[in-house]
């Protein structure tokens, strides 16, 4: 969708008229706004949402748009356990919406992007000339090896990461290798609130190996290796075997538990109902919809899905409904 503000109503600072077709041939709404947007989303989405939002300020400079990135779960804690004001919530697992945020804070979701679970690594990784797709977890085992991983409770990378590990037992038909991988050796297994904060811990060499998406590690040009479609969580044909593996994860209430199953990874956004000002909030949506953001997503690695799909078409705000499928 291309947008083309016209320089004579940049000066004058007035109102904002976007010309051209969005993703259905339609003309985006036209209007002036203005105030704060706090976007709370994954640690992965950082980079991408920080180009999506400086562009989108280049049409609307009188949005002040607030970032925050961290694991999905503590994302949407923000809005319903803190009582923080949220403009848009971006998860990395579609399904954490539901199940944290419905019915008193959103009814609705667009899944908008898919991903893989990789191993990253670097130059100064230990056997980092020996490691690749069919032996990687042998290589993890290795003494003074260490590599890093997501808090379950807090980053769906991280308990993921847990679900690829149950998978590649079976795949490689190691009995143990799961309970092998998931030690409580911290000088071995290090763990961090979202996988995104183990990039620092790459890069200085404190920590081998990390599990990543794969648009992480494109992002921050890391090396690393691409695991058999069976356990990666990329493909909708693996998808039953997938949901072999299941992970335990903190729910609503304090002692509460729910289960998250093994699927394709998929992200998803909302905008939660209390923000105030939702104008803004869906023209942002919008926007990252839409062939700009499309291709600054593309670019960092994590191509749309295309249509996007939703829970719920008529829930949705009528600017959204023209990215879903019928």
């Amino acid at each position: 969708m291309k947008r083309v503000v016209t320089s004579l109503l940049l000066a004058l600072n007035l109102t904002l008229t976007l010309i051209g077709g969005c993703a259905n041939g339609t003309t985006p709404p036209v209007g002036k706004l203005q105030g704060k947007l706090p976007i709370f989303h994954a640690g992965s989405l950082a980079i991408p949402f920080k180009q999506i939002s400086k562009e989108f300020n280049q049409l609307y400079p009188d949005v002040k748009i607030l970032l925050e990135a961290a694991g999905s779960q503590t994302t949407i804690r923000k809005v319903t356990e803190l009582g923080r004001e949220g403009g848009v919530i971006a998860s990395a697992d579609y399904t954490v919406i539901p199940k944290l945020m419905f019915p008193d804070y959103a009814d609705w979701y667009i899944t908008f992007a898919a991903n893989q679970i990789v191993v990253a690594y670097t130059d100064k990784s230990k056997f980092n000339d020996e490691i690749n797709a069919t032996n990687w977890y042998e290589i993890l085992q290795r003494d003074g090896v260490k590599y890093g991983r997501g808090d379950p409770d807090q980053d769906p990378c991280g308990y993921r990461t847990l679900m690829v590990w149950q998978l590649a037992e079976d795949y490689y038909n190691q009995p143990g290798l799961y309970n092998s991988l998931n030690t409580d050796d911290i000088h071995q297994n290090v763990m961090r609130g979202k996988s995104v904060g183990l990039i620092a811990l790459l890069e200085s060499g404190d920590v081998d190996y990390a599990f990543e998406y794969s648009s992480v590690a494109v992002q921050h040009k890391l090396n690393y290796i691409v695991l058999p479609a069976e356990i990666n969580l990329s493909e909708e044909k693996f998808q039953d075997f997938y949901a072999t593996a299941k992970v335990e994860i903190s729910g609503k209430e304090p002692g509460q538990k729910i289960t998250q199953t093994g699927a394709p990874i998929v992200y998803a956004v909302t905008i939660p109902n209390n923000f105030p000002n939702q104008e803004i909030a869906i023209a942002w949506v919008d926007f990252l919809l839409g062939d700009e953001g499309r291709a600054i997503m593309e670019t960092n690695g994590q191509p749309l899905i295309i249509p996007a799909g939703t829970n719920d078409k008529d829930n949705l705000p009528d600017e959204l409904r023209k990215y879903v499928r019928d």
